[in-house]
């Protein structure tokens, strides 16, 4: 692909112009991104070019510098979206079509824009925690949780960019006590992804545990992880003065981008309505467009008023936050 990008640049006229092509870095699963490809390409002709980069993004790019082939970086969490922004590996997009992404699920440079969202939510065992017993992430750090807690490691992307929100809130001194709390409520050392936690639900070994929305889709879907789905109800927590923590996947341009107009092209379709409904179908995430509804089993989980703090300002937070976790040894 490459060699025949750079024949056609060197002059060679008398070839036949290249067909349009998009060249996408993801770190999402390559099955959640075909369909979107696929009615992308249906409606424009132009090929999308899907390379998995499951980790190092930002040194890959930086890497390849300006004979890089990647015109988009599709990704998940504002932390990763950050990062790739800081490592100066993005450039600044001005699109109308794009505005239709909240402000505060795109970045304040325009560097990077969320395409869906997500919320990190409780899941609760429906035997052993009555409703309305546990409203706010505050509440995780209250005494009576004692041994009744499970979550994935508190270092992982989701739950850092949850502690920044909460660090926006509350700043350094009060976040630091509300990890202790959190920890000192664990019922085991925190391993395993956010199912693994709601299994551990259903085992008995815990009551409440930190997880991303569309995971129960997943183990809806799943005939083993059904049961451990059936166990629990979703709680939306809020923060005592605040919404619901939402995180986002989203969608970047690299400088380099040798098929710049193309990639807008692809950005734009991202946010449009039919994109958006199939992001909604297929992984039960959040349209951030107000003109498409969630899907019918995601409306079944109820509503929540999602959290206002800009993800930027959660960005800019994460190296804090991520040093008072390491400072706790919360995981340890």
């Amino acid at each position: 692909m490459r060699s025949l990008l750079l024949a056609s640049l060197m002059g060679a006229s008398a070839l036949p112009a290249l067909a349009e092509e998009v060249n996408v870095y993801s770190n999402r699963q390559p099955e959640l991104l075909k369909p979107l490809t696929d009615a992308f390409t249906e409606a424009t002709g132009i090929t999308v070019n899907a390379a998995y980069v499951e980790k190092g993004m930002a040194e890959r790019l930086k890497a390849e510098g300006e004979r890089s082939p990647a015109d988009l970086i599709m990704t998940v969490d504002v932390a990763r979206l950050g990062e790739v922004k800081d490592a100066g590996v993005t450039q600044a997009v001005e699109s109308e079509a794009l505005n239709v992404v909240p402000e505060a699920l795109r970045d304040v440079d325009r560097h990077w824009f969320g395409l869906t969202t997500r919320a990190r939510i409780i899941y609760a065992s429906k035997e052993r925690v009555a409703d309305g017993e546990v409203t706010t992430y505050e509440d995780l750090a209250d005494p009576k949780w004692k041994g009744r807690i499970c979550t994935r490691p508190f270092t992982h992307n989701y739950n850092v960019a949850l502690t920044a929100a909460y660090l926006a809130y509350h700043g350094p001194e009060e976040t630091k006590a509300w990890l202790e709390g959190v920890k000192a409520n664990l019922a085991k050392k925190p391993e395993g992804g956010d199912r693994d936690q709601v299994k551990s639900i259903w085992a008995g070994e815990c009551d409440i545990s930190l997880g991303n929305t569309y995971y129960m889709g997943k183990m809806l879907e799943d005939e083993e992880q059904k049961a451990w789905a059936d166990s629990v109800r979703i709680v939306f927590p809020t923060f005592e003065n605040g919404g619901t923590h939402v995180n986002i996947s989203g969608v970047a341009m690299t400088p380099a981008a040798p098929n710049k107009e193309a990639a807008l092209k692809f950005m734009e379709f991202l946010v449009s309505d039919e994109a958006q409904k199939i992001y909604a179908e297929i992984n039960y995430e959040f349209p951030v467009s107000d003109h498409v509804e969630r899907s019918e089993v995601v409306q079944g989980w109820g509503e929540f008023t999602p959290d206002s703090t800009p993800l930027s300002e959660i960005s800019k937070l994460r190296p804090e936050a991520l040093t008072l976790i390491e400072e706790v040894n919360f995981d340890g």
